[in-house]
């Protein structure tokens, strides 16, 4: 097989596990797993793989100076990553967190402008503009369903999620590429599980895992085995093979796929709010990642 085709094919499953997650976690949280305790699960597990599959590599030794940067990396790429995802996920809809999350190349230009001083064009600038009123009218006005307990919060949570990301691939340009991914990353998660012990400890505690159901185990593996390591995994090959601005319009597919899969199970609706909001995202995005791929020509 092609592997230009093969990299678009890993970089699709990818982009599918990602939609699929957000209903797919969400069944989990709260009532059986609390997010904190999820997310200590995940972590954990995440770093069980990937330290098992770093045996198998070649070693790489880490620079004494570049704990920190992997640390500071860590902290905003798994542990408030993660814990406000998955806590914000909890209180709000599959749909509104999908399309929340689609704000992430705008946090990446913002936080490149500010900490390595790249610059921001016109259009970019409007993409930011434009991606930002659209994020701040679903925190504002996407609270009208009975699945979210407070979906308001829940979808400032998420977005917080994405500006911390943002903020990560930023931090961790340097080191991605000085490092074997897997070495890199299983140190990420190393870090990261100090981060989420401290949260997540009392709730793993009160999980009565005899009470829940076998479905549920299955989505819990789902979200630590595929979305935690096997997304990773695949993305790295396709940024290997394509270029960084195809793998980004893959972003573009997550809230589609998201939507579809929450309507089809019947865990999330649309309504007004969320499509004019996604709209203005997603041109907002568009407009960013598109002058982006100008400046790289």
């Amino acid at each position: 097989m092609n592997k230009r085709i093969l990299a678009l094919f890993a970089v699709s499953i990818a982009t599918l596990i990602y939609g699929l997650t957000f209903t797919i976690a969400k069944d989990v949280m709260p009532i059986y797993l609390k997010p904190y305790a999820f997310i200590l699960v995940r972590v954990i597990g995440a770093t069980t793989i990937f330290w098992t599959i770093g045996l198998f590599i070649k070693q790489q030794k880490i620079e004494k100076e570049d704990y920190k940067k992997i640390l500071l990396a860590s902290f905003f790429g798994i542990g408030l990553n993660m814990l406000t995802f998955f806590k914000g996920l909890s209180i709000t809809t599959p749909i509104s967190a999908s399309v929340m999350m689609v704000t992430s190349p705008i946090m990446v230009l913002i936080f490149s402008s500010i900490l390595i001083r790249k610059r921001i064009g016109k259009q970019r600038i409007l993409g930011v503009f434009i991606g930002l009123i659209g994020t701040i009218l679903l925190i504002t006005y996407g609270n009208n369903s009975s699945e979210g307990t407070n979906n308001n919060f829940g979808n400032f949570l998420v977005f917080v999620n994405a500006a911390s990301y943002g903020l990560y691939l930023v931090l961790a340009k340097d080191l991605i590429v000085k490092y074997n991914p897997i070495v890199f990353v299983k140190w990420l998660y190393l870090f990261g599980s100090i981060f989420v012990i401290p949260f997540g400890y009392s709730e793993i505690l009160e999980v009565s895992w005899q009470e829940i159901p076998t479905n549920i185990y299955w989505n819990i593996g789902f979200v630590v085995i595929f979305t935690s390591c096997v997304t990773y995994l695949f993305n790295l090959y396709g940024l290997s093979k394509l270029k960084p601005t195809t793998v980004s319009v893959f972003i573009y597919l997550q809230p589609v796929i998201a939507t579809i899969y929450a309507l089809i199970v019947g865990s999330d609706s649309l309504n007004t709010v969320k499509i004019s909001a996604t709209i203005l995202i997603f041109i907002g995005v568009y407009l960013v990642t598109k002058q982006v791929e100008k400046s790289t020509k």
